[in-house]
């Protein structure tokens, strides 16, 4: 049998700062856009805190999924209940060719 050596590089997720890549520069932005918006001490000091908060979450998060958000996102899409017959108003035919 032949081995085939697979690399680690191939499996990883995209993360920045131990975190979901998205998430990172989503919460980036957000600090920015406080920080610039008020322009003063106490803005650029709380948009520090919540950005450094905010990677302290989301690298607690990653390292217990890595793809957390996603999944989280799928689980909200997901409805409390799938009837078994399907709605009156559904197209009556099937498939057709």
């Amino acid at each position: 049998m032949r081995a085939v050596p697979i690399r680690q590089s191939l499996h990883r997720h995209n993360q920045v700062f131990g975190a979901e890549r998205e998430i990172v520069m989503f919460s980036a932005l957000i600090a920015l856009l406080v920080g610039i918006g008020g322009m003063t001490l106490i803005s650029g000091v709380s948009a520090g805190l919540f950005w450094l908060g905010s990677i302290f979450v989301l690298r607690l998060m990653a390292k217990s999924d890595p793809q957390m958000s996603r999944v989280w996102m799928r689980h909200l899409k997901q409805q409390d209940l799938y009837s078994a017959r399907s709605p009156r108003w559904r197209s009556q035919g099937g498939f057709k060719c």
